[in-house]
Protein backbone atom coordinates (compact mmCIF):
# COMPACT_ATOMS: atom_id res chain seq x y z
CA UNK A 1 0.00 0.00 0.00
CA UNK A 2 1.43 3.74 -0.54
CA UNK A 3 0.25 6.76 0.70
CA UNK A 4 -0.44 9.01 -2.73
CA UNK A 5 0.66 12.57 -3.63
CA UNK A 6 -1.35 13.86 -6.34
CA UNK A 7 -1.88 16.93 -8.26
CA UNK A 8 -4.46 20.13 -7.61
CA UNK A 9 -5.29 21.49 -11.49
CA UNK A 10 -5.98 25.38 -10.93
CA UNK A 11 -8.71 25.52 -13.33
CA UNK A 12 -10.43 28.69 -13.72
CA UNK A 13 -14.37 27.52 -12.87
CA UNK A 14 -12.01 26.12 -9.36
CA UNK A 15 -13.14 27.13 -5.76
CA UNK A 16 -10.38 29.25 -4.10
CA UNK A 17 -11.49 27.76 -0.79
CA UNK A 18 -13.02 24.39 -1.19
CA UNK A 19 -10.50 21.58 -1.46
CA UNK A 20 -8.02 23.88 1.09
CA UNK A 21 -10.10 23.99 3.46
CA UNK A 22 -11.29 19.75 3.40
CA UNK A 23 -6.82 19.50 3.64
CA UNK A 24 -6.87 21.69 6.39
CA UNK A 25 -4.73 24.48 4.57
CA UNK A 26 -4.38 28.37 3.94
CA UNK A 27 -6.20 28.90 0.35
CA UNK A 28 -3.65 30.35 -2.13
CA UNK A 29 -6.36 32.86 -3.51
CA UNK A 30 -5.73 31.18 -6.70
CA UNK A 31 -8.40 28.64 -8.02
CA UNK A 32 -7.99 24.89 -6.93
CA UNK A 33 -10.81 22.76 -9.08
CA UNK A 34 -9.47 19.11 -9.31
CA UNK A 35 -7.35 16.67 -6.98
CA UNK A 36 -6.47 13.59 -10.08
CA UNK A 37 -5.71 10.57 -8.10
CA UNK A 38 -4.51 7.42 -10.29
CA UNK A 39 -2.48 7.02 -13.18
CA UNK A 40 -3.44 9.32 -15.84
CA UNK A 41 -0.69 10.77 -18.07
CA UNK A 42 -1.83 14.24 -17.68
CA UNK A 43 -1.08 14.16 -13.93
CA UNK A 44 -0.33 10.52 -12.28
CA UNK A 45 -0.05 10.50 -8.73
CA UNK A 46 3.40 10.24 -6.94
CA UNK A 47 4.93 7.42 -4.16
CA UNK A 48 7.56 6.99 -2.36
CA UNK A 49 9.43 3.68 -3.95
CA UNK A 50 12.45 3.86 -4.80
CA UNK A 51 15.11 6.58 -4.16
CA UNK A 52 13.03 9.82 -4.95
CA UNK A 53 10.35 8.56 -5.73
CA UNK A 54 8.16 7.67 -8.83
CA UNK A 55 4.83 8.05 -10.42
CA UNK A 56 1.84 5.64 -10.00
CA UNK A 57 2.02 5.54 -13.72
CA UNK A 58 5.15 4.37 -14.00
CA UNK A 59 4.91 1.91 -11.41
CA UNK A 60 2.12 0.16 -13.00
CA UNK A 61 3.92 0.07 -16.64
CA UNK A 62 6.44 -1.65 -14.66
CA UNK A 63 4.51 -4.73 -13.81
CA UNK A 64 1.04 -4.67 -14.74
CA UNK A 65 -0.09 -7.76 -13.47
CA UNK A 66 2.13 -7.16 -10.17
CA UNK A 67 -0.37 -4.11 -9.23
CA UNK A 68 -3.52 -4.21 -11.17
CA UNK A 69 -4.00 -8.06 -11.18
CA UNK A 70 -3.79 -10.51 -13.74
CA UNK A 71 -7.98 -10.30 -13.90
CA UNK A 72 -7.86 -6.71 -14.46
CA UNK A 73 -5.02 -6.47 -16.75
CA UNK A 74 -7.26 -9.47 -19.05
CA UNK A 75 -10.22 -7.28 -18.74
CA UNK A 76 -8.50 -3.51 -19.43
CA UNK A 77 -5.17 -4.03 -20.23
CA UNK A 78 -2.12 -2.94 -18.50
CA UNK A 79 -3.28 0.40 -17.19
CA UNK A 80 -5.45 1.43 -14.04
CA UNK A 81 -8.75 2.45 -16.01
CA UNK A 82 -10.48 4.78 -13.81
CA UNK A 83 -9.38 8.05 -12.88
CA UNK A 84 -10.73 9.61 -9.20
CA UNK A 85 -10.93 13.22 -8.15
CA UNK A 86 -11.99 15.49 -6.07
CA UNK A 87 -13.92 17.83 -7.76
CA UNK A 88 -14.30 21.48 -6.41
CA UNK A 89 -16.96 24.02 -8.64
CA UNK A 90 -16.56 27.69 -7.69
CA UNK A 91 -18.33 28.94 -10.89
CA UNK A 92 -20.42 26.98 -13.70
CA UNK A 93 -18.63 24.25 -16.00
CA UNK A 94 -18.82 24.20 -19.72
CA UNK A 95 -22.04 22.46 -20.56
CA UNK A 96 -20.70 19.15 -21.74
CA UNK A 97 -21.23 15.39 -22.89
CA UNK A 98 -19.08 12.66 -23.65
CA UNK A 99 -18.84 9.83 -26.59
CA UNK A 100 -19.64 6.47 -26.36
CA UNK A 101 -16.88 3.39 -26.90
CA UNK A 102 -17.59 3.15 -30.45
CA UNK A 103 -17.80 6.77 -31.11
CA UNK A 104 -14.36 7.98 -29.58
CA UNK A 105 -12.46 4.73 -31.27
CA UNK A 106 -13.98 6.12 -34.53
CA UNK A 107 -13.34 9.88 -33.75
CA UNK A 108 -10.06 9.52 -31.98
CA UNK A 109 -9.10 7.36 -35.65
CA UNK A 110 -10.10 10.19 -37.84
CA UNK A 111 -8.31 12.99 -36.25
CA UNK A 112 -5.15 11.10 -35.84
CA UNK A 113 -5.94 10.40 -39.56
CA UNK A 114 -6.32 13.84 -40.44
CA UNK A 115 -3.27 15.11 -38.32
CA UNK A 116 -5.22 16.93 -35.43
CA UNK A 117 -2.20 17.99 -33.27
CA UNK A 118 -3.57 15.68 -29.88
CA UNK A 119 -2.84 19.48 -28.21
CA UNK A 120 -4.74 21.27 -30.54
CA UNK A 121 -7.60 23.83 -29.13
CA UNK A 122 -10.18 22.20 -31.80
CA UNK A 123 -9.16 18.94 -31.22
CA UNK A 124 -12.31 16.93 -29.69
CA UNK A 125 -10.67 13.33 -28.89
CA UNK A 126 -8.06 13.19 -26.86
CA UNK A 127 -7.89 9.14 -26.66
CA UNK A 128 -10.28 6.73 -28.11
CA UNK A 129 -11.57 5.93 -24.41
CA UNK A 130 -15.18 6.38 -23.26
CA UNK A 131 -15.60 8.71 -20.22
CA UNK A 132 -18.45 7.60 -18.23
CA UNK A 133 -18.28 9.39 -14.71
CA UNK A 134 -20.39 9.50 -11.30
CA UNK A 135 -20.23 12.48 -8.99
CA UNK A 136 -20.88 11.89 -5.12
CA UNK A 137 -21.78 15.38 -3.30
CA UNK A 138 -19.65 16.49 -0.32
CA UNK A 139 -21.25 19.38 0.18
CA UNK A 140 -24.64 20.40 -0.99
CA UNK A 141 -23.92 20.18 -5.41
CA UNK A 142 -25.62 21.77 -7.72
CA UNK A 143 -25.59 20.62 -11.64
CA UNK A 144 -27.52 20.47 -14.64
CA UNK A 145 -27.95 16.38 -15.86
CA UNK A 146 -30.06 15.46 -19.21
CA UNK A 147 -33.27 17.13 -21.13
CA UNK A 148 -36.09 18.19 -20.06
CA UNK A 149 -39.32 17.17 -21.35
CA UNK A 150 -39.70 19.43 -24.06
CA UNK A 151 -43.17 20.55 -23.39
CA UNK A 152 -41.44 21.24 -19.71
CA UNK A 153 -38.68 23.36 -21.52
CA UNK A 154 -41.29 25.04 -23.65
CA UNK A 155 -43.27 26.85 -21.04
CA UNK A 156 -40.01 27.35 -19.10
CA UNK A 157 -38.58 29.72 -21.96
CA UNK A 158 -42.44 30.98 -22.15
CA UNK A 159 -42.02 32.04 -18.66
CA UNK A 160 -39.29 34.36 -18.97
CA UNK A 161 -41.85 36.69 -21.76
CA UNK A 162 -38.70 37.27 -23.88
CA UNK A 163 -39.83 37.34 -27.47
CA UNK A 164 -36.92 36.42 -29.32
CA UNK A 165 -37.32 32.99 -27.28
CA UNK A 166 -40.80 32.17 -28.64
CA UNK A 167 -39.81 30.32 -31.53
CA UNK A 168 -37.99 28.16 -29.57
CA UNK A 169 -40.51 27.73 -27.75
CA UNK A 170 -42.78 26.64 -30.45
CA UNK A 171 -40.64 24.16 -31.97
CA UNK A 172 -40.78 22.55 -28.77
CA UNK A 173 -44.36 22.01 -28.57
CA UNK A 174 -44.68 21.78 -32.70
CA UNK A 175 -42.41 18.04 -32.88
CA UNK A 176 -41.69 14.48 -31.58
CA UNK A 177 -39.35 14.91 -28.49
CA UNK A 178 -36.37 14.21 -29.19
CA UNK A 179 -36.37 15.64 -32.90
CA UNK A 180 -38.11 19.17 -31.24
CA UNK A 181 -34.62 19.01 -28.58
CA UNK A 182 -32.12 18.31 -32.01
CA UNK A 183 -33.90 21.00 -33.65
CA UNK A 184 -33.53 23.47 -30.56
CA UNK A 185 -30.41 22.76 -29.65
CA UNK A 186 -28.64 22.98 -33.48
CA UNK A 187 -31.11 26.26 -33.57
CA UNK A 188 -29.43 28.24 -30.37
CA UNK A 189 -25.63 27.07 -31.55
CA UNK A 190 -26.09 28.13 -34.55
CA UNK A 191 -28.03 31.54 -34.25
CA UNK A 192 -26.67 35.03 -34.97
CA UNK A 193 -24.31 35.58 -31.95
CA UNK A 194 -25.74 39.17 -31.51
CA UNK A 195 -28.62 38.62 -31.36
CA UNK A 196 -28.51 35.47 -29.30
CA UNK A 197 -26.03 37.56 -27.40
CA UNK A 198 -29.15 39.84 -26.70
CA UNK A 199 -31.56 37.11 -26.08
CA UNK A 200 -29.12 35.85 -23.19
CA UNK A 201 -29.02 39.18 -21.62
CA UNK A 202 -33.02 39.44 -21.65
CA UNK A 203 -33.46 35.69 -20.38
CA UNK A 204 -30.57 36.44 -18.31
CA UNK A 205 -32.45 39.52 -16.33
CA UNK A 206 -36.05 37.91 -16.64
CA UNK A 207 -34.06 34.99 -14.80
CA UNK A 208 -32.93 37.32 -12.02
CA UNK A 209 -36.18 39.38 -11.32
CA UNK A 210 -38.20 35.84 -11.71
CA UNK A 211 -36.20 33.35 -9.18
CA UNK A 212 -37.52 30.42 -8.36
CA UNK A 213 -36.90 27.52 -10.87
CA UNK A 214 -34.93 30.00 -12.99
CA UNK A 215 -32.07 30.84 -10.02
CA UNK A 216 -30.36 28.61 -11.10
CA UNK A 217 -30.07 29.98 -14.68
CA UNK A 218 -29.87 33.79 -13.39
CA UNK A 219 -25.93 33.35 -12.90
CA UNK A 220 -24.74 32.01 -15.59
CA UNK A 221 -24.87 34.57 -17.74
CA UNK A 222 -22.30 36.51 -15.23
CA UNK A 223 -19.92 34.49 -16.52
CA UNK A 224 -20.25 33.62 -19.92
CA UNK A 225 -22.22 36.85 -20.88
CA UNK A 226 -23.91 36.34 -24.26
CA UNK A 227 -22.86 32.49 -24.63
CA UNK A 228 -25.58 30.46 -26.08
CA UNK A 229 -24.75 27.60 -23.42
CA UNK A 230 -27.00 29.82 -20.94
CA UNK A 231 -30.32 28.72 -23.31
CA UNK A 232 -29.00 25.68 -23.60
CA UNK A 233 -28.68 25.08 -19.98
CA UNK A 234 -32.11 25.65 -19.44
CA UNK A 235 -33.27 23.10 -22.24
CA UNK A 236 -31.68 20.68 -19.09
CA UNK A 237 -32.52 19.41 -15.63
CA UNK A 238 -31.53 21.10 -12.86
CA UNK A 239 -30.17 18.50 -10.28
CA UNK A 240 -29.07 19.71 -6.42
CA UNK A 241 -27.75 16.34 -4.71
CA UNK A 242 -27.20 16.55 -0.66
CA UNK A 243 -23.59 15.22 0.89
CA UNK A 244 -23.67 11.30 0.06
CA UNK A 245 -25.91 11.76 -3.11
CA UNK A 246 -24.55 10.64 -6.32
CA UNK A 247 -25.20 11.28 -9.91
CA UNK A 248 -24.20 9.04 -13.08
CA UNK A 249 -23.69 10.23 -16.20
CA UNK A 250 -23.19 8.29 -19.19
CA UNK A 251 -22.54 8.58 -22.64
CA UNK A 252 -24.37 11.41 -24.81
CA UNK A 253 -25.82 13.12 -21.65
CA UNK A 254 -25.54 16.87 -21.68
CA UNK A 255 -24.53 18.44 -18.09
CA UNK A 256 -22.70 20.97 -16.10
CA UNK A 257 -21.65 21.15 -12.68
CA UNK A 258 -22.02 24.58 -11.09
CA UNK A 259 -21.14 24.81 -7.66
CA UNK A 260 -20.04 22.36 -4.86
CA UNK A 261 -17.72 19.98 -3.58
CA UNK A 262 -17.87 16.18 -4.39
CA UNK A 263 -16.07 12.96 -5.33
CA UNK A 264 -15.83 12.41 -9.47
CA UNK A 265 -15.11 8.58 -10.31
CA UNK A 266 -14.55 7.87 -14.48
CA UNK A 267 -13.39 5.79 -16.94
CA UNK A 268 -9.86 6.98 -17.94
CA UNK A 269 -10.29 9.58 -20.58
CA UNK A 270 -10.20 13.30 -21.94
CA UNK A 271 -13.35 13.17 -24.64
CA UNK A 272 -15.06 16.41 -23.81
CA UNK A 273 -17.61 17.85 -26.54
CA UNK A 274 -18.75 21.64 -25.49
CA UNK A 275 -22.05 23.17 -26.02
CA UNK A 276 -21.50 25.99 -24.16
CA UNK A 277 -20.61 27.75 -20.87
CA UNK A 278 -17.17 28.22 -22.21
CA UNK A 279 -14.59 29.77 -24.19
CA UNK A 280 -13.33 27.16 -25.53
CA UNK A 281 -14.04 25.22 -29.07
CA UNK A 282 -17.49 24.14 -29.74
CA UNK A 283 -17.78 21.34 -32.60
CA UNK A 284 -21.80 21.60 -33.59
CA UNK A 285 -21.72 18.86 -36.10
CA UNK A 286 -19.79 16.75 -34.24
CA UNK A 287 -21.56 17.55 -31.16
CA UNK A 288 -24.95 16.84 -32.75
CA UNK A 289 -23.56 13.25 -33.25
CA UNK A 290 -23.00 12.17 -29.88
CA UNK A 291 -26.00 14.04 -27.94
CA UNK A 292 -28.65 11.72 -26.67
CA UNK A 293 -31.61 13.60 -27.06
CA UNK A 294 -34.12 11.45 -25.19
CA UNK A 295 -35.09 13.64 -22.11
CA UNK A 296 -34.32 11.91 -18.69
CA UNK A 297 -34.99 12.72 -15.42
CA UNK A 298 -31.73 12.81 -13.55
CA UNK A 299 -31.04 9.40 -11.36
CA UNK A 300 -29.77 10.43 -8.06
CA UNK A 301 -28.67 7.57 -5.98
CA UNK A 302 -28.52 7.25 -2.38
CA UNK A 303 -26.67 4.21 -1.41
CA UNK A 304 -28.24 2.20 1.56
CA UNK A 305 -26.31 -0.39 2.76
CA UNK A 306 -24.96 -0.69 5.87
CA UNK A 307 -21.00 -1.65 5.62
CA UNK A 308 -19.67 -0.72 2.51
CA UNK A 309 -21.99 1.68 0.82
CA UNK A 310 -22.19 0.70 -3.29
CA UNK A 311 -23.06 3.33 -5.55
CA UNK A 312 -23.96 1.09 -8.31
CA UNK A 313 -23.57 2.10 -12.00
CA UNK A 314 -23.59 -0.17 -15.63
CA UNK A 315 -19.77 0.68 -15.84
CA UNK A 316 -16.62 -2.08 -15.02
CA UNK A 317 -14.20 0.34 -15.89
CA UNK A 318 -15.17 2.11 -11.84
CA UNK A 319 -16.77 0.97 -8.96
CA UNK A 320 -17.50 3.69 -6.03
CA UNK A 321 -18.41 2.22 -3.00
CA UNK A 322 -17.99 4.73 0.92
CA UNK A 323 -17.41 3.31 4.20
CA UNK A 324 -18.96 6.03 7.82
CA UNK A 325 -16.71 4.86 10.02
CA UNK A 326 -18.12 5.04 13.38
CA UNK A 327 -15.94 5.15 17.04
CA UNK A 328 -15.15 1.62 18.09
CA UNK A 329 -17.06 -0.07 15.34
CA UNK A 330 -15.65 -3.34 13.88
CA UNK A 331 -12.74 -2.92 11.23
CA UNK A 332 -13.87 -3.18 7.45
CA UNK A 333 -11.71 -6.01 5.57
CA UNK A 334 -11.63 -5.23 2.17
CA UNK A 335 -11.94 -7.46 -1.24
CA UNK A 336 -8.14 -8.05 -2.68
CA UNK A 337 -8.88 -8.81 -6.22
CA UNK A 338 -8.98 -5.97 -7.82
CA UNK A 339 -6.12 -2.55 -7.78
CA UNK A 340 -8.32 0.06 -5.42
CA UNK A 341 -7.81 3.94 -4.44
CA UNK A 342 -8.69 4.84 -0.84
CA UNK A 343 -9.62 8.44 -0.27
CA UNK A 344 -10.48 9.66 3.14
CA UNK A 345 -12.83 13.00 3.56
CA UNK A 346 -13.52 13.30 6.78
CA UNK A 347 -12.06 12.35 10.06
CA UNK A 348 -8.87 10.16 11.01
CA UNK A 349 -9.42 6.36 9.87
CA UNK A 350 -7.07 3.95 9.06
CA UNK A 351 -5.95 1.97 6.36
CA UNK A 352 -3.86 -0.72 7.35
CA UNK A 353 -1.46 0.95 9.70
CA UNK A 354 -1.70 4.37 8.12
CA UNK A 355 -3.73 6.79 9.45
CA UNK A 356 -5.69 9.23 7.07
CA UNK A 357 -6.36 12.76 7.22
CA UNK A 358 -9.14 14.49 4.90
CA UNK A 359 -8.13 14.83 1.07
CA UNK A 360 -5.30 12.00 1.60
CA UNK A 361 -5.20 8.84 -0.54
CA UNK A 362 -3.68 6.02 -1.17
CA UNK A 363 -3.39 3.24 -3.76
CA UNK A 364 -3.37 -0.71 -2.74
CA UNK A 365 -2.35 -3.05 -5.31
CA UNK A 366 -4.46 -6.56 -6.11
CA UNK A 367 -3.55 -9.04 -4.08
CA UNK A 368 -3.09 -7.01 -1.30
CA UNK A 369 -5.12 -7.17 2.24
CA UNK A 370 -5.96 -4.05 4.09
CA UNK A 371 -8.54 -3.10 6.70
CA UNK A 372 -10.16 0.20 7.32
CA UNK A 373 -10.49 1.30 10.62
CA UNK A 374 -10.76 3.82 13.32
CA UNK A 375 -13.46 6.82 12.84
CA UNK A 376 -14.01 8.82 9.23
CA UNK A 377 -15.40 8.60 6.00
CA UNK A 378 -13.63 6.79 3.18
CA UNK A 379 -14.56 6.39 -0.41
CA UNK A 380 -12.95 3.24 -2.49
CA UNK A 381 -12.41 3.25 -6.31
CA UNK A 382 -11.97 -0.50 -7.95
CA UNK A 383 -12.61 -1.83 -11.32
CA UNK A 384 -16.00 -4.58 -11.72
CA UNK A 385 -14.03 -7.88 -12.55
Amino acid sequence: MDRLTNTIRPYAWGSTTAIPTLLGVEPTGEPQAEMWMGAHPGAPSRLERGAGGTTLADVIAADPEGELGAATVAKFGPRLPFLLKILAAGAPLSVQVHPDLTQAKEGFADEERRGVPIDAGHRNYKDANHKPELICALTPFDGLCGFRPPLEAAALLEGLGVDSLKPYADLLRAHPEEAALREVLTAVLTADRAEMARTVTEAAAAAERLGGPYAPYAGLVHEFPGDPGVIAAMLLNHVRLQPGEAMFLGAGIPHAYIDGLGVELMANSDNVLRCGLTPKHVDVPELLKVVNFEPSAPGIMRPEADGEEVYETPIDEFRLSRFLLAPGGAPQRLPDATPQILLCTAGAPKAGELTLAPGESVFVPAGEKVELSGSGTVFRATVMI
